[in-house]
């Protein structure tokens, strides 16, 4: 995942976690408060009632005429139903005249009971006759210090869960609204703050691929990124000389060597034409092969010298260049005693032909110089890599010397006289030039595999 991307993934998650945390404690508070001023209006009410009613007329025998219309005038004024009872819990009055003569006295209405032990009290619970939540309030009556009855107040709540549901909807929109524009601003902020950071890994990847020139160069961000960019731009300046001098030197120290060499090849030729005695001409073909070999380390160190140009990114099929490996290679090896046979399936790797073709040509000429007999070059696809296997049925490498054979100028106990000890390790610096890699292992009884691994093409796309 793109550094960008985190932290916007990041950065909406830490703003989710806040918006929740604010916003479900805000819609419970909103409830609880809006239940809460609800009971309070209602026991406020049945209280007012309960005082302005005549409580004489609550008393036995006395007359109640006026005491339905004043109940009624009561309920259209606080917007629900008003019940009155007598000291006994008997339905007086009711603004509904549906339980007129009835005992409210039920384990159903504990207010009422409450009201009659001269305890008002309020509440929101279910009511199977209204369908749904109401909102009741009981208040006893009193006249002249004695209770005489008791006032109950009931109201549907269903207009007020309306104005809190809508008033949470509200809240969660301004919320989404809110996070919304935190995903832009998290966008804005990550995009600033991951453009340094991709910049960078751009001039990394190009400096991998052989770019010594490549820079960061200035950036903007913050003082970590400023500095990590300087920081880069020094190492790069260290490896470009470093490797520059290297190379310089190498390509001059072979270049110089070249013309002595030839001078000598030359005069050995000479001398050997020129009829000398047999131990005189044997020394002298045997100086002439010792020539040969350093001729030969002189072209691999101008190998290893050789700069790789920028953008150098071509494809190579890893069949084909088995199979022309095998072609190259197969006269020399029925020479040795060898018998070289290619196989495998094609497969396009991201690689350059001629520097495949000088691995392979390092591997094959060790496996006929100190294997000689059945060879085997395989190609194989193994996904997002590719596959180049050489193996051999010699004797192995001896386990000491296998984590080294890769090494610059070193030899193993039982490496012939005349090698340099270039061979692996030019092998190794051309496949890791490609994002590859060589592996060498050597069971015992089993021979020597040198594997050569490289990237499959698409596989490490640039993002």
């Amino acid at each position: 995942m793109k550094v960008r991307t985190r932290l916007v993934v990041s950065f909406s998650y830490v703003l989710l976690v806040v918006i929740v945390a604010l916003t479900v404690p805000l819609g419970i508070v909103l409830r609880d408060r809006a239940r809460s001023e609800l009971e309070a209006v209602a026991l406020t009410n049945a209280q007012t009632i309960a005082a302005l009613l005549d409580g004489d007329r609550l008393r036995p025998g006395r007359p109640r005429d006026r005491l339905s219309a004043d109940i009624a005038r009561f309920a259209d004024d606080v917007g629900g139903r008003v019940v009155v009872l007598d000291s006994g819990g008997t339905v007086v009055a009711d603004s509904r005249s549906e339980d007129l003569g009835q005992d409210f006295v039920t384990p159903g209405r504990p207010e009422v009971g409450q009201a009659l032990r001269s305890v008002a009290s309020a509440g929101v619970r279910g009511s199977r006759d209204e369908g749904g939540d109401i909102v009741v309030a009981a208040a006893p009556v009193i006249d002249r210090g004695e209770l005489v009855g008791a006032v109950r107040l009931s109201r549907d709540v269903a207009q007020v869960q309306r104005n809190v549901t809508r008033a949470t909807i509200a809240i969660v929109v301004v919320a989404c609204a809110g996070l919304a524009a935190g995903l832009v601003l998290a966008f804005v902020l990550a995009r600033s703050l991951a453009r340094p950071l991709t910049r960078l890994a751009a001039a990394a990847r190009r400096l991998g691929r052989g770019d010594l020139a490549t820079r960061a160069g200035p950036v903007e961000g913050g003082d970590e990124v400023v500095e990590l960019a300087t920081s880069f731009d020094d190492m790069a300046d260290r490896l470009e000389r470093t490797v520059r001098a290297q190379r310089e030197f190498v390509a001059n120290a072979s270049h110089q060597l070249r013309t002595p060499l030839t001078g000598m090849r030359l005069r050995l030729g000479s001398a050997t034409a020129g009829g000398p005695e047999e131990p005189v001409a044997s020394e002298l073909r045997a100086m002439e092969l010792e020539v040969d070999r350093l001729a030969g380390i002189v072209d691999r160190l101008l190998v290893m010298a050789r700069e790789v140009e920028e953008g150098r990114e071509t494809h190579v099929d890893v069949g084909e260049a088995a199979g022309r490996a095998a072609e190259r290679w197969r006269e020399r090896a029925a020479t040795a005693g060898a018998n070289l046979s290619a196989t495998g399936d094609p497969g396009v790797a991201l690689a350059d032909p001629d520097d495949l073709d000088q691995v392979l040509d390092v591997v094959i000429d060790n496996a006929i110089a100190y294997a000689p007999g059945p060879i085997e070059i395989v190609a194989r696809d193994e996904g997002s890599r590719l596959l180049v296997a050489v193996q051999d049925r010699g004797e192995g490498i001896a386990g000491d010397d296998l984590p080294r054979v890769t090494e610059r100028f070193y030899r193993g106990r039982s490496a012939s006289p005349g090698g340099s000890g270039l061979g692996l390790a030019i092998a190794k610096e051309l496949a890791e030039r490609w994002g590859g890699s060589i592996s060498v292992t050597s069971p015992p009884g089993s021979g020597t595999c040198v594997e050569v691994r490289l990237r499959a093409v698409g596989s490490f796309a640039d993002p």
